[in-house]
């Protein structure tokens, strides 16, 4: 699940389904073009020069081909090099983070696994965490990747966001309602 869903483009899908067949062919597993796509990120992350860079328009794609080669030869797979080009030459190397954000989605999809952002007014104890998190998996037949967060404003119970749903068992929400039916 990733904050970017909304803003994912169609073309940033369609080069994260690009790095999936890299797997079905047997070119890469999943885990190494993970690894390579969180290497990419970090490194744009501490120069913001080198994202710039690559972005610009008016920089050849030549040099941008000599950047990436320089930057990255001894950092990640020649193949996600290769692939940073064609982002680079479509002119979508701006979206490189939606399509490695669709990708860790497909992944889990994968995998099975689903992202759950639990809300609760009190940080949890690693036991209650755990019954919980076990509860979610048996209920939902996945393996669900957890994300805590603590909002003392619900006063008790929890909040369960599932991708669009949400599940508000917290006393705030019922005492809501409960002043709605009252009025």
């Amino acid at each position: 699940m990733t904050n970017l869903n909304e803003q994912i483009s169609l073309s940033a899908k369609n080069y994260s389904e690009a790095l999936i067949e890299l797997v079905k062919d047997n070119v890469m597993s999943y885990e190494d073009i993970s690894k390579d796509l969180e290497t990419i990120s970090q490194i744009l992350k501490i120069s913001s020069d080198l994202k710039n860079t690559l972005e610009y328009p008016t920089i050849s794609t030549e040099t941008k081909h000599e950047i990436i080669d320089e930057v990255f030869k001894n950092e990640i797979n020649p193949n996600i090099i290769n692939f940073i080009k064609i982002l680079i030459d479509k002119k979508r190397f701006s979206e490189f983070e939606q399509v490695k954000a669709d990708y860790a989605d497909k992944l889990d999809k994968i995998n099975n696994i689903q992202t759950v952002e639990i809300v609760s007014a009190i940080p949890l104890n690693e036991e209650y965490r755990g019954k919980i998190v076990q509860k979610l998996s048996e209920k939902l037949q996945k393996n669900i990747s957890p994300i805590w967060e603590i909002d003392e404003s619900i006063i008790a119970g929890l909040i369960y966001k599932i991708d669009d749903d949400v599940i508000d068992t917290s006393i705030k929400s019922k005492l809501d309602k409960l002043s709605k039916n009252l009025m």
